[in-house]
């Protein structure tokens, strides 16, 4: 079975910044995609960031230019490195790992960021 633990989450200040973090493990191909989506409340769960085994990366409009996604191949975990945080980055960040084609997700970690 593949597993998902993340860490990192947490209350913030406007302006600050949050690392998190998720590391995978169980039967994982070598070509993956892994990355973090986020829901806030009243809200659809959207992209965040995602970054592939040949570090191509794909970040929504919304964080470009704040957050970074980064990732250790040998560990199968993924960063996100959160700076400049807004209330509206408030949600439950939710790792994934996309495993030849099948999605696997961490159970969620809570970002707060207060104004």
């Amino acid at each position: 079975q593949v597993q998902l633990v993340e860490s990192g989450g947490g209350l913030v200040q406007a302006g600050g910044s949050l690392r998190l973090s998720c590391a995978a493990s169980g039967t994982i191909f070598r070509s993956n995609v892994m990355g973090w989506y986020r829901q806030a409340p009243g809200k659809q769960r959207e992209l965040v960031a995602t970054l592939n085994t040949r570090g191509s990366t794909n970040y929504a409009d919304s964080v470009k230019g704040r957050f970074t996604i980064s990732r250790d191949n040998a560990k199968n975990t993924v960063y996100l490195q959160m700076n400049s945080l807004k209330p509206e980055d408030t949600a439950v960040y939710y790792c994934n790992l996309n495993n030849v084609g099948v999605d696997f997700w961490g159970k969620g970690s809570l970002v707060t960021v207060s104004s």
